[in-house]
């Protein structure tokens, strides 16, 4: 029988109980007691220790309920078989704890290209939907909805798309999930993942880790200045294109009418090939009009429209939605219909209210101007800057792009902007096949300014022209 030398704090917040129990368990633990090891009876320990009977046997308990020991009748309590499992060496533990971990770089500016302004959120409206939905006592609103989501929302979706993006869609072909993420894979499940899934370079380098980790085989296909190239694609072997032509992530590229429709021709020409549309910032468009939507280009229900409202509202709202073509609902509903919406009841019907009733078009028109205004600010600033480069990407979505000439590095230029306070972001990052990146190309910069009020920026810029100047 193993002997059992607990030094007891009787004084201390930790019940007596638990303080026997941690003994015990990290002695297990360490190795000191081993498996097969008998412990003391719950009578002679709590005669040991002069503390009742029932704090020892609340103390073995915990520890069969976790596994650590087993009570055996009529011979009592003895460790369990945990050889390989749990022989963690208490002292590398403790010392593991108290590594020092490196400091979190601060910094007092941060073009994040990510970032959302949510001081511009309508906390008020919101507040008021949510009492309005919540206020009559309804059962029905905490019960399982329709996997696809609320009707209601579905058709409010439809009505929005149709009228800002020229999206042609019935709400039976739209599915509502909570964020990009789930309805990607949510996608995988439908069309199956033995595709050759072919994405922009750089790219939205989330989406292809997904495929790849969905076992889709992944390839990327190059860029000229109006997007994918459709040349090879073709020889790329790809059955699924995942594209964003009216604002591609990152490089700001707009997909022209003419590059758009070899597209839909390259997926028109086989069986079983399908475009992913991601629309995932189409509303903020500061030169001319929002463009519309590829998919409504589509005759032949070849584009999967994915869209978002983490960008126009708020990212916590965790609600997007697909719009599949007619062929693959069929799919869905075999597939998939046993899923369960991944989007509370209350919250879809606050967001079809907020559509409904205006109140999203009008966000939508105060945040557009915030961000045209921070934009414009942004141009201006840079423009004064004496240092090379050029601009690119500037005419929608919340960041632009610095093309500097061959003589600069993209470590370098990110390295003097964080000495001076600046996060600033490189282009290399978003190549997911970085041999595609040849060394000689320019070095470029992202700066996202949606987080970042004018007064803010102008201070940011000014660091920014003292790091790099020569």
């Amino acid at each position: 029988m193993y002997e059992l030398t607990i030094n007891l704090e009787p004084g201390s917040k930790t019940p007596l109980y638990e303080q026997i129990y941690d003994y015990i368990r990290q002695e297990i633990q360490s190795g000191r007691i081993q498996s097969g090891d008998r412990l003391p009876s719950t009578r002679a320990l709590c005669r040991h220790l002069e503390v009742s009977r029932s704090t020892v046997e609340l103390a073995y308990e915990q520890l069969l309920s976790e596994g650590y020991v087993e009570a055996v009748p009529y011979r009592g309590y003895f460790v369990a078989q945990l050889d390989g499992l749990c022989q963690l060496d208490r002292h590398t533990r403790r010392d593991a704890g108290r590594e020092e971990k490196p400091p979190v770089r601060q910094y007092a500016y941060d073009f994040t290209p990510n970032g959302v302004d949510l001081k511009s959120f309508p906390y008020n409206t919101w507040r008021k939907l949510s009492k309005e939905c919540l206020s009559d006592d309804r059962a029905e609103l905490f019960r399982l909805g329709d996997p696809q989501g609320e009707y209601g929302l579905r058709r409010a979706i439809c009505d929005y798309l149709h009228q800002a993006r020229g999206v042609n869609c019935s709400p039976e072909q739209v599915i509502v999930g909570a964020g990009s993420d789930y309805l990607l894979i949510l996608l995988i499940m439908i069309i199956g993942n033995r595709h050759r899934v072919a994405l922009e370079n750089p790219t939205y380098t989330q989406a292809y880790r997904l495929f790849e980790n969905m076992s889709c085989e992944v390839c990327t296909v190059d860029m000229d200045r109006k997007g994918m190239a459709v040349d090879q694609l073709r020889k790329s072997g790809a059955d699924i294109a995942f594209v964003m032509p009216s604002h591609q992530y990152p490089l700001g590229i707009v997909m022209p009418i003419r590059r758009r429709m070899d597209l839909l021709n390259w997926a028109y020409e086989k069986d079983g090939r399908y475009i992913i549309e991601d629309d995932y910032d189409s509303e903020f468009r500061y030169k001319g009009k929002p463009i519309p939507a590829l998919q409504g280009y589509d005759r032949m229900g070849k584009v999967i429209y994915k869209g978002t409202f983490s960008k126009s509202i708020a990212p916590a709202i965790r609600l997007g939605y697909l719009v599949l073509p007619e062929p693959l609902l069929e799919e869905y509903r075999r597939k998939c219909l046993y899923l369960s919406s991944t989007v509370s009841k209350a919250d879809q019907l606050i967001l079809q209210k907020f559509i409904e009733e205006g109140f999203f078009e009008r966000h939508l028109n105060k945040t557009r101007a915030l961000y045209k205004s921070r934009h414009d600010t942004l141009l201006g600033c840079l423009k004064e800057m004496d240092a090379e480069f050029g601009i690119s990407g500037e005419n929608a979505g919340v960041h632009l792009l610095l093309r500097f000439s061959e003589k600069y590095s993209e470590e370098e230029l990110i390295r003097r902007a964080a000495d001076e306070g600046v996060r600033v972001y490189g282009l290399s990052g978003y190549y997911v096949e970085k041999e595609k990146k040849r060394e000689e190309d320019e070095a470029v910069i992202l700066l996202g300014y949606a987080n970042m009020g004018e007064d803010k920026i102008c201070e940011a810029v000014k660091l920014l022209e003292k790091a790099w100047k020569e």
